[in-house]
């Protein structure tokens, strides 16, 4: 029976490493602000396509110097779309970035739009996501599938570190510009988003 317990403790040893490295799988993403660091945690076993195109402008450094251009304190907070030059009048499409091609919804994934959760912003057009993305700042239950327009908004992703910073910038003041509302009075930017972890 002696002998046997340092084989059992080897399996023990095994499982872990493996459990741990399952955990470990998902790709982690850094999002750096002009208001501290955010770390969020993507979930491609439920939201495959979401999580790929989200990357593939991560890799091709999309969100680098962008801005969070909406700011609702009690909904979310969502960016990844303009440049600061969405501050400038006159600025030819708001300072917007160019984009790929749109992707499909993926909002009946089983993941919910509550505070903390990424979510991929799109039109009214259930297909219409590319690049932009939200944090929810609190539990939006009206955002899930089928909500609020009989599609709801996919959520890939989850805020594993940083809501400090989240909850900084929930809280900047915030007025009309031009055609837009709730744009923050100064800047928010995302100076750089990278793979940080996981595959």
């Amino acid at each position: 029976m002696l002998k046997k317990l340092p084989l059992i403790g080897a399996m023990f040893v095994a499982l872990t490493v493996v459990e741990d490295g399952a955990a470990a799988a998902n790709p982690q993403v850094l999002i750096k602000t002009s208001m501290g660091e955010i770390v969020v945690e993507l979930y491609p076993d439920k939201a495959p396509k979401s999580v790929e195109n989200f990357l593939q402008y991560v890799r091709d450094g999309h969100y680098n110097g962008t801005v969070f251009h909406r700011v609702i304190g009690n909904f979310m907070i969502q960016g990844g779309g303009f440049t600061p030059d969405f501050y400038k009048p006159g600025t030819p499409d708001f300072g917007q970035k160019k984009t790929r091609a749109p992707i499909p919804l993926e909002s009946k994934n089983g993941l919910r739009n509550d505070a903390g959760w990424l979510a991929m912003a799109r039109t009214s057009a259930p297909d219409s996501a590319t690049a932009q993305f939200f944090i929810n700042t609190v539990d939006n239950a009206n955002l899930n599938h089928p909500q609020p327009d009989g599609h709801g908004y996919a959520v890939f992703g989850k805020v594993i570190k940083g809501m400090e910073a989240v909850n900084a910038i929930k809280a900047v003041k915030t007025g009309r510009m031009g055609p837009f509302g709730d744009v923050p009075a100064e800047p928010v930017t995302i100076e750089s988003v990278s793979v940080v972890g996981g595959r």
